[in-house]
């Protein structure tokens, strides 16, 4: 418990809603194998306690017990993290993107393939490519039409593959995204209105407008995009009442400020909130009614941002200690726990924090 102290966040209070529970760590899982240099996305699925984790430096998707935060086992196969140079080369590094649909375990590579994995064996039963050359990576899936998306966003134009999640595995549709400057993002299904809505950082020349692309998941179709501005979309998530988080990025060159921007399905916007910005990946919890905000690169050191969700205000900030980036967070809704993995590196604990609310 010492070490986890050690390396556990700074907890910093911040105003925000009177019944808004704050979050405080309470556990810690050690993550096998090589230290955490380079990793995505993580996902839980609540009703089997199991999160997924897609663990770059060790070459596989990590799981773990999420009830008894405990490590269960990893699967194998993907192609780990791929060097450009001195740098890690992320967008030809795997596993990616990842997500749970019954009882098997979906995974995107560096290599623009899609591997799927029992859930119980852990090893890998299906393989299909994208038919890009960079990686597959953020996921959604809509359960009523049985489809899963897959996004491809180091492509020029990036594109989504729509994908039938029934034995065929039949592709139904590519869709690009051709205005699309800088990538395309986190998907989220809304269940409201049957649609699949996605992140576009940027579309056309002028950084400061991003937009959010709704795609009819039975045709591949994109029914409209929705005009962000000021905001360089990168988390997407959906919360009560069709509103949906936004993580935004921060960035000096182009002088846009840290911010998370709240919208609803119908395109409004419903809040802007200061302060907070540089995310990747961000999420909800319908049990603690909070969204939470993976501000890895927030200005002034990384952040897990937590947002009351009925009020649509910050409530908490945690600062994430060394290389502790928290571009990647899940929620087990079945307990209401927030699994933030961290780097091993500059002080950082390789390994799956765990937090809960106060």
């Amino acid at each position: 418990m010492k070490n986890a102290l050690k390396i556990a966040t700074a907890l910093v209070a911040m105003s925000g809603a009177v019944e808004a529970a704050e979050l405080q760590q309470i556990a810690t899982i050690a993550v096998p194998g090589e230290k955490l240099g380079s990793f995505d996305i993580s996902y839980v699925d609540s009703k089997a306690h199991r999160m997924y984790f897609a663990d770059r430096s060790n070459k596989g998707l990590d799981v773990f017990d999420t009830a008894a935060n405990a490590y269960v086992g990893r699967v194998d196969g993907f192609v780990g993290t791929v060097m450009k140079g001195p740098k890690v080369d992320g967008d030809r590094s795997g596993p990616d993107g990842v997500i749970a649909i019954g009882n098997e375990v979906w995974g995107g590579d560096g290599d623009s393939t899609l591997k799927v994995a029992d859930a119980k064996t852990l090893k890998v039963t299906y393989t299909t490519s994208t038919g890009g050359k960079t990686r597959l990576d953020e996921m959604a899936y809509d359960p009523k039409n049985q489809v899963f998306i897959g996004v491809n966003n180091a492509e020029e134009p990036p594109f989504a593959t729509l994908i039938s999640t029934k034995p065929d595995h039949k592709v139904i549709a590519k869709v690009e995204f051709k205005d699309a400057e800088d990538g395309a993002e986190q998907p989220a299904y809304n269940t409201a209105d049957g649609m699949f809505y996605v992140a576009i950082p940027q579309i056309g020349k002028d950084y400061k407008n991003g937009g959010v692309a709704v795609i009819n998941p039975k045709d591949g179709k994109i029914a409209k995009m929705l005009p962000v501005t000021g905001c360089h979309p990168n988390g997407l998530v959906f919360g009560p009442n069709q509103n949906f988080l936004l993580g935004c990025s921060a960035t000096g060159k182009h002088d846009t400020p840290a911010v998370a921007v709240i919208m609803n399905a119908n395109g409004r916007e419903v809040a802007r909130i200061p302060d907070l910005g540089g995310a990747d990946m961000v999420n909800y919890s319908a049990k603690n009614n909070q969204y939470y905000f993976g501000g890895g690169n927030n200005p002034g050191g990384a952040v897990l941002g937590v947002i009351d969700a009925k009020t649509n205000t910050l409530v908490q900030k945690i600062a994430m200690v060394g290389n502790s980036t928290p571009h990647s967070v899940a929620v087990d809704d079945s307990n209401g726990h927030v699994f933030v993995p961290g780097g091993g590196e500059k002080g950082g604990c390789s390994c799956i924090m765990v937090f809960a609310p106060k």
